[in-house]
């Protein structure tokens, strides 16, 4: 088990023009890692991955735990974080510069957890898409959005460098699970932090494309991608 990996299935510029089938089941993206994020086939919601357990947040807002289900886009690994440090700060940028200091490096791609009180929480689930798929930035206007003040729970994700943008979206990817598991989605913004931040850097990338997927190999991906991925993931 290879502790500075990072493992990818499929790009986030491959779903800005609509491969949104689900290429990889969860069962064989959990071999690579029990701590992570991702989404479902037609972007059906927002996954949160903690110890092998996989939960889903939906856009009605409900989060379940599910077992079963195909990812065009996951990242996961297997935690080797180092010692929490205690963090408190106001906002959210002040939070990510804490992070950046701690990973050490722009370069790296890592892994942060954030476990603590939040005065604050805006998160999104995108709604389930159907055949044919929309685009990336037309699935980011259908997508349904939750707040929750004084919220206990984990924070957690990935810094991209911006060299690898298109792979992924540069800078921090990041998602919210509530103890309770009842709120959470991909993050928008947050505010009031008082937790402890652990970051883990890795020295390796694994990229598993959907090398048997009809659709992605015959895909047109020479265009320009990154405005699109900017708009829907932030």
């Amino acid at each position: 088990m290879k502790k500075d990996l990072l493992y990818q299935h499929g790009t986030l510029g491959a779903l800005v023009p609509g491969l949104l089938n689900g290429t990889q089941p969860l069962s064989e993206l959990l071999t690579h890692g029990d701590f992570g994020i991702g989404t479902l086939t037609g972007l059906n919601g927002e996954l949160i991955i903690l110890g092998g357990k996989v939960y889903q947040v939906q856009a009605s807002g409900k989060v379940a735990e599910i077992s079963s289900g195909s990812v065009p886009f996951a990242n996961v690994h297997f935690p080797d974080f180092g010692a929490p440090q205690p963090i408190e700060a106001r906002t959210a940028q002040v939070v990510q510069t804490k992070m950046l200091a701690q990973i050490g490096t722009r370069n790296l791609f890592a892994a942060v957890s954030l476990h603590g009180r939040f005065a604050q929480v805006r998160a999104r689930a995108v709604k389930e898409q159907h055949r044919p798929f929309p685009g990336l930035a037309a699935t980011a206007a259908d997508q349904a959005v939750f707040s929750r003040q004084d919220v206990t729970g984990m924070l957690m994700g990935y810094w991209s460098p911006q060299l690898y943008a298109g792979m992924a979206s540069p800078g921090f990817h990041l998602h919210f699970l509530s103890d309770d598991h009842d709120f959470g989605g991909h993050v928008l913004d947050f505010a009031g932090v008082t937790g402890e931040l652990a970051t883990q850097r890795f020295s390796d990338v694994q990229l598993h494309l959907p090398a048997a997927d009809t659709e992605f190999l015959q895909a047109d991906l020479e265009g320009d991608l990154l405005a699109d991925i900017t708009k829907a993931e932030h």
